[in-house]
């Protein structure tokens, strides 16, 4: 490789890097010129292509988040993101819009596993999905109490689904008795949302009471973020290693990564 090759090289890893900084931060508008100058420079860049597309779906510019999925399967006509995102879309452009499509993402931060105060559990009774194409991993979310039940939903107060009973009636009785917890999407398609609820008040009559009780656990788990919205945005098939977190309760540890016989939303799922 020649002087000049290895230079295009570094400024390409470079660019990408700042592209994939900006995504996390959610500066969209950024994250598209940066993008967009990348693309002009190596019209081939898959990863580049998926980052434009997710940046204006982000937006709400789904015409142009299309355009760039359909650029990258013109490259890669296999890739897994693109068909995901590109089914993703074909629900979201039929969704009504309030013209407010800005979402409040976690800080990262927040996605630091501290244990009995922190874990991810994974939601039954999905929503429709044309409800889960709208939530990404960071996403905000709320949690409801529907009698003994403990539900997630959006900003907006759209249901998306259920806390398993396990560990949502210990949640709910934690919250009657005032505590106080925020929680985000960790994943999210059709046939399984992951959400990370963190306790963020204590009541003192609630002392001693674990939110999120564990067994075999010796130490916080690393800051999982970044690497969920990583994995999409450099297009990784996989977390290979430690992934980060435990399902609540101190069950075995599950990998965020989707996988693509999983991806796609399909009209049969959801409740009605």
């Amino acid at each position: 490789m020649t002087y000049q090759e290895e230079e295009q090289s570094r400024l390409r890893r470079q660019a990408s890097k700042e592209a994939i900084n900006l995504a996390l931060q959610g500066q969209w508008k950024e994250a598209v010129a940066i993008n967009l100058s990348l693309i002009e420079k190596f019209p081939s860049d898959v990863e580049a292509l998926n980052r434009l597309g997710r940046a204006y779906m982000e937006l709400g510019e789904y015409k142009d988040a299309e355009a760039a999925y359909r650029k990258t399967l013109a490259v890669d006509q296999y890739n897994a993101i693109a068909q995901k995102n590109l089914q993703r879309l074909s629900y979201l452009k039929k969704t009504k819009t309030t013209g407010d499509t800005k979402t409040h993402k976690l800080e990262p931060q927040q996605f630091i596993e501290e244990i009995g105060k922190a874990g991810v559990v994974q939601l039954s009774n999905l929503a429709k999905p044309a409800v889960l194409a709208r939530m990404v991993a960071g996403d905000v979310v709320n949690l409801k109490i529907s009698e003994n039940n403990l539900d997630v939903v959006t900003a907006r107060g759209e249901y998306l689904g259920r806390v398993d009973p396990r560990h949502g009636q210990r949640l709910v009785r934690l919250l009657r008795g005032g505590n106080k917890y925020s929680a985000a999407i960790v994943s999210s398609t059709d046939k399984a949302v992951t959400a990370i609820i963190r306790e963020t008040h204590m009541d003192p009559s609630q002392a001693g009471q674990l939110s999120f009780p564990t067994r075999g656990i010796e130490a916080a788990r690393p800051d999982i973020s970044d690497r969920v919205i990583r994995r999409e945005l450099e297009q990784e098939d996989a977390l290979n290693g430690d992934p980060g977190y435990t399902i609540v309760g101190g069950e075995e540890p599950e990998a965020l990564a989707e996988s693509p016989g999983n991806d796609d939303f399909d009209e049969d799922s959801g409740d009605e």
